[in-house]
Parts: structure tokens; C-alpha cells; sequence
């Protein structure tokens, strides 16, 4: 075979390569084209039934990732490679990588449960794997949260599903926990229904269920009262410092005197027996 025959062999061969690649970059192009217009109409018959978002970005994502490893395979056998090896190969490869990203699957199968059983949504305020603040995203693998002091967290699906979860957004409403220490000289009824007059004025308290003010406790100082005010959960922050600071104005304008604990040390006179010293320290309210 003389020089001019190999060239129009080479040449052949180069056009019937070049072909096949422009036909595989075609192919790609048309295909990913259609994939994408598909998924935008799931997207729009999903939105149209009013399914929950989250799980429509987790089906969509899923559908996706499927249809683009069916188009590779397509575009190998385009190629003239043998699919059914190439997907007996992917299988091995699958366990392979199963195995060494057991965590990350975890993750995957975690995220499913989630989308599954709800137990949160986006934009719901929520504490789990130690992490509390507002859902921005469910993702296949993992779960960001914007915690109260505005910093983006990333949480592994399978943290948060086998830890315990706190919804804050589940309820329409949430209380608020505080106490308010007395003077053991005041009347703790007089003080109650100052405390119960006030904060019913707080904006966003509600009404129903109305203020708790109560006596929880006793302790050296005096009566400690638990004043459990109620709202919704996007105004808690607000009712919780505005209640803090009518517990400390109502009892500086009723003229309360400021709590003082009481603290007992034993020990000896000079004459050599025992004596008790009591010592009081003012206690700040609020």
C-alpha cells in the first residue's frame, strides 16, 4: 500500500471520526435541550397541582441526574462502544463507590425520608443536630439552614434526620419562658396582676392564650415568678426583650425594693464560740 492509499484510508477514517463526534455533539446538544424542556414542564405540572416545592426540586434533581447517565450511554453506543459491558461496569463502579460513600448515600436516603415524612419545610424555623434557624434549602444530600445570627449552615441529611427536630413553625403559636425574682416583702398577687395587666399591652402577645404570671418558686430572696407571655413564632425575639424590659419598668414604677439574696456563714467569735454572719446582695430584676 503506497503513501497516497494510506492518506485516503487516514482520510477516511478522520471523516467517518469527525462525523461521528459532530453527530455525538449534536446529539448532546438536542438531547439536553429536550431533557431540560421536560424538566421544565414536570416543574410546571408539579407547581399547577400545587405540590410541596421542596419535593419538587428533589424529584426534578433525581429525574435529571437519570436522564443525563441514559443520554452518556447513548452517546457511547453512538460511538460503537458496547453499552451492556459499559453498564455492567457502571454497576461494579456503583458498588464500589456505594461502599466508599456509604455516608454520603446515607445522606441521600436520609434526604428522601425528610422529603417523605415533612417533618419540616422551607422557611420553617426549626433547631436539629444542634443547629437552630430558618430552612433555606433541602437538598439530595444535605440541608442549609440561616441560623439566628445570619450564618449559612450546611448539615448532612442523615445528622438531622437521626437526631432529634424541633419545629418552631409547626404551631401558630410558641411561649415565652422568663422569671421575675420579688423582694420577699412584696404581695406576689399585687405583683401578678401588674405583670398580667402589662404585658397583655405588649404588641404581638396574644390573648388567646392569654399571659401566664405565676408563682413558681420560693428562694432566699423572695417569690420567683414564672411570666409566660404567648406569640407568634417570627415576633418571639420581639415579645421576649420587650417582656424583659416590662418586668424590670412595672416593679421599679410600683416601687418594689430590689430583691437581696441571702447568704449564711458559720464560724467562731473571738470568745471561741460559734456565731452566723449574714450577708445580702442586691439582685439585679429582669
Amino acid at each position: 500500500m503506497n503513501v497516497a492509499e494510506i492518506s485516503q484510508v487516514a482520510l477516511a477514517l478522520l471523516t467517518q471520526f469527525g462525523l461521528r463526534v459532530l453527530g455525538a455533539i449534536a446529539l448532546w446538544i438536542i438531547a439536553q435541550w429536550l431533557i431540560d424542556f421536560g424538566l421544565k414542564l414536570l416543574r410546571r405540572a408539579f407547581r399547577n397541582k400545587h405540590v410541596e416545592p421542596t419535593l419538587v426540586n428533589y424529584i426534578v434533581n433525581i429525574v435529571n441526574v437519570i436522564l443525563k447517565i441514559v443520554l452518556i450511554v447513548a452517546i457511547l453506543g453512538f460511538f460503537g462502544i458496547e453499552t451492556t459491558s459499559f453498564a455492567a461496569l457502571l454497576a461494579a463502579a456503583g458498588i464500589a463507590i456505594g461502599a466508599a460513600w456509604s455516608g454520603l448515600l446515607a445522606n441521600f436516603a436520609a434526604g428522601a425520608f425528610l422529603i417523605i415524612f415533612r417533618p419540616f419545610m422551607v422557611g420553617d424555623t426549626i433547631q436539629a443536630a444542634g443547629v437552630t434557624g430558618t430552612v433555606e434549602e433541602i437538598g439530595l444530600f444535605t440541608t442549609t439552614i440561616n441560623t439566628l445570627d445570619n450564618v449559612k449552615t450546611i448539615i448532612g441529611n442523615n445528622k438531622i434526620f437521626a437526631d432529634n427536630i424541633q419545629n418552631f413553625s409547626a404551631n401558630p403559636y410558641r411561649r415565652v419562658d422568663l422569671q421575675a425574682q420579688l423582694h420577699h416583702a412584696v404581695d406576689p398577687t399585687d405583683a401578678i396582676r401588674r405583670l398580667k395587666e402589662r404585658i397583655s399591652q405588649i404588641p404581638h402577645v396574644l390573648n388567646n392564650p392569654a399571659p401566664d404570671v405565676e408563682i413558681l418558686e420560693f428562694n432566699l430572696a423572695g417569690p420567683v415568678l414564672a411570666v409566660r407571655p404567648y406569640c407568634h413564632n417570627e415576633n418571639y425575639w420581639q415579645v421576649y426583650f420587650d417582656t424583659n424590659k416590662t418586668i424590670r419598668e412595672t416593679f421599679g414604677q410600683a416601687g418594689y425594693p430590689i430583691p437581696e439574696q441571702r447568704y449564711m456563714f458559720s464560724g467562731q467569735s473571738p470568745d471561741g464560740t460559734s456565731a452566723n454572719t449574714i450577708q445580702r446582695t442586691s439582685l439585679e430584676r429582669g
